[in-house]
């Protein structure tokens, strides 16, 4: 079965608030990843250069995860800085979810295999709630 995970998107303090988080929540961050890290072709202005692209602090079972919001992406607006993350449990799991929540919604990504290697994509629903549908080949 999936599983669902909050995924927050900040105006640039997601480092902040994340250290925030842990040290509520405790743990250990999963994942921190700034946008340095990505393909030239795929990073955002350079002001934006060392923010945060991707950070996940595991809470019991589920995770925590977020990212700074590029500019490119234009600005944060009430109810568009969070997305509900779906981890699939293969690429079937996750093709059959994606496929079926974004009919008649608008695809932000495709999903296909990302350039960090995982099963990736986004979208907004018909209903305006944004979705990303991860599959990870190390992580199943």
């Amino acid at each position: 079965m999936a599983a669902v995970n909050p995924y927050l998107n900040f105006d640039g303090n997601t480092e902040e608030a994340f250290n925030f988080y842990k040290s509520v929540f405790g743990g250990e961050f999963e994942v921190v990843s700034r946008f340095d890290a990505m393909p030239e072709e795929y990073q955002p202005d350079q002001s934006d250069i060392n923010k945060i692209m991707h950070i996940s602090l595991p809470i019991g079972e589920s995770i925590l995860m977020g990212s700074d919001r590029p500019k490119s992406y234009g600005p944060i607006n009430k109810g568009d800085h969070a997305y509900v993350a779906i981890k699939a449990e293969s690429e079937e799991e996750a093709t059959k979810l994606f496929n079926g929540l974004s009919a008649g919604g608008v695809i932000t990504m495709p999903l296909a295999k990302a350039f960090w290697g995982d099963f990736f994509g986004m979208f907004t629903d018909k209903f305006g709630v944004q979705w990303m549908i991860n599959y990870s080949y190390n992580n199943n």
